[in-house]
């Protein structure tokens, strides 16, 4: 297949989740032989190639031009109240409407470039994908990986999840990340005949234990001051109400009262950062919970896995969790929300001989506490959950399982 995709994040430019994910799927549906352009955000110097093969694979980027000084005139008051925000959803309407243009005028028309899908992820990319659908007849595949309600827990923008769900109407499909997301989007009047689920995956190459050198697991614990006889509990995210990670802090007093030799380790950047801080001097925590106000890369990354005894994720709002995936492959125990709209209930084994991890109220910091207590209070009981925990992203969660489902949900619409 010839794919046209739409993604606000993609290398080297990549802010979360959905940049892995995008990197990962079109790298690997180039090794499976198909055809993959890309067109993503430039940077704000307009630094960036605007067009480049990496990878096997075709990137646009298109120069931003500045529209502030129309934007007041033309946006609602929704986007108003965003206040400097208006700069990010005016780069956004440049991104999405210029790459559509460069799709249809330059690549087909002058190029006589022909494309079987074209594929735009988050309302970040919506508009850009609904252009091109109007304009070129193309099958459309809108993903989407979380919706505004469910990240702001419902105090989020209006016009956004308008463009979520215009955009979901006119799609020929919806490609979502869990059954949890499917029932939301569902509820939120998305046609329910177009919703899909694929989910995420990781690489089990890339995040093997068995790569990883003793002193590199050595120099990370040594970082945060961690013992070889002391428990690291680890959080890795972005440092937003949705992830739990205050509840997480609050649940190390139950924590410490069974495990006294456990120490939390956050790494992630975010707006909670010296709310964070703050509740951790309050909570006289200090000794316990360490920080890392950084967006690591992916190296340093699997080694913070690699160095951790249990990874915890209390997210209240969690439409997959590839961060839950990615220390399974690690082969490490996980403690994960499971209330609400949880990707990771279905990823996460809670019970029975396959199981991986803990599913946990994530509101409930004692029943956090559980989790933890429950997963390392016998080292061989931590390690099997770990062992389960690789196997079950081998048989299910590889990203070459995870390309060839989406390259046969794509074949649906172009063959419709």
């Amino acid at each position: 297949m010839k794919i046209a995709v739409f993604v606000y994040e993609y290398p080297p430019k990549i802010v979360g989740g959905l940049g892995t994910y995008a990197a990962e799927i079109t790298r690997k549906f180039v090794l499976n032989d198909h055809d993959v352009t890309v067109f993503t955000m430039n940077d704000d110097a307009g630094s960036m190639p605007t067009r480049e093969i990496w990878r096997g694979i075709e990137i646009h980027r298109p120069l931003h031009i500045d529209i502030s000084d129309s934007l007041p005139d033309v946006i609602s008051e929704d986007i108003k109240k965003w206040g400097r925000g208006q700069q990010l959803f005016g780069k956004l309407m440049v991104y999405n409407y210029l790459s559509a243009a460069k799709l249809i005028n330059e690549l087909i028309k002058h190029e006589g470039m022909k494309y079987d899908v074209v594929v735009a992820h988050d309302w970040l990319s919506a508009m850009g994908g609904t252009t091109v659908k109007r304009e070129s007849g193309l099958p459309f595949a809108f993903h989407v990986h979380s919706t505004e309600k469910g990240r702001t827990m419902g105090t989020g923008s209006g016009v956004v999840s308008n463009i979520e769900l215009r955009t979901g109407k006119m799609a020929d499909m919806v490609v979502t990340v869990s059954y949890a997301m499917k029932d939301e989007l569902i509820g939120l009047g998305f046609p329910k005949e177009k919703i899909q689920v694929s989910y995420n995956g990781v690489d089990p190459q890339k995040y093997n234990p068995e790569h990883i050198a003793k002193q590199d697991v050595a120099r990370i614990r040594a970082k945060y001051g961690i013992k070889d006889d002391e428990y690291m509990l680890l959080f890795i995210g972005r440092l937003v109400g949705v992830k739990g990670v205050d509840k997480l802090i609050l649940a190390m007093p139950h924590i410490l009262s069974k495990l006294p030799q456990a120490k939390l380790v956050i790494v992630g950047v975010g707006d909670l950062q010296e709310y964070l801080t703050n509740l951790t001097q309050i909570t006289k925590m200090g000794d316990y919970v360490k920080f890392c106000f950084d967006f690591i890369p992916e190296e340093e990354r699997i080694l913070h896995y690699a160095a951790c005894d249990i990874a915890v994720f209390p997210s209240f709002y969690e439409p997959f969790g590839i961060v839950a995936l990615e220390a399974m492959s690690m082969e490490k125990p996980v403690v994960v929300g499971a209330a609400g709209v949880s990707g990771m209930r279905e990823i996460v084994i809670c019970c029975g001989p396959e199981q991986c991890g803990y599913h946990i109220d994530p509101h409930n910091p004692s029943d956090i506490a559980w989790g933890v207590i429950s997963t390392l209070e016998t080292d061989n009981w931590a390690k099997k959950l770990g062992k389960n925990g690789r196997k079950r992203v081998l048989t299910e969660f590889t990203w070459n399982k995870i390309a060839e489902k989406t390259v046969n949900l794509y074949e649906t619409i172009a063959k419709r």
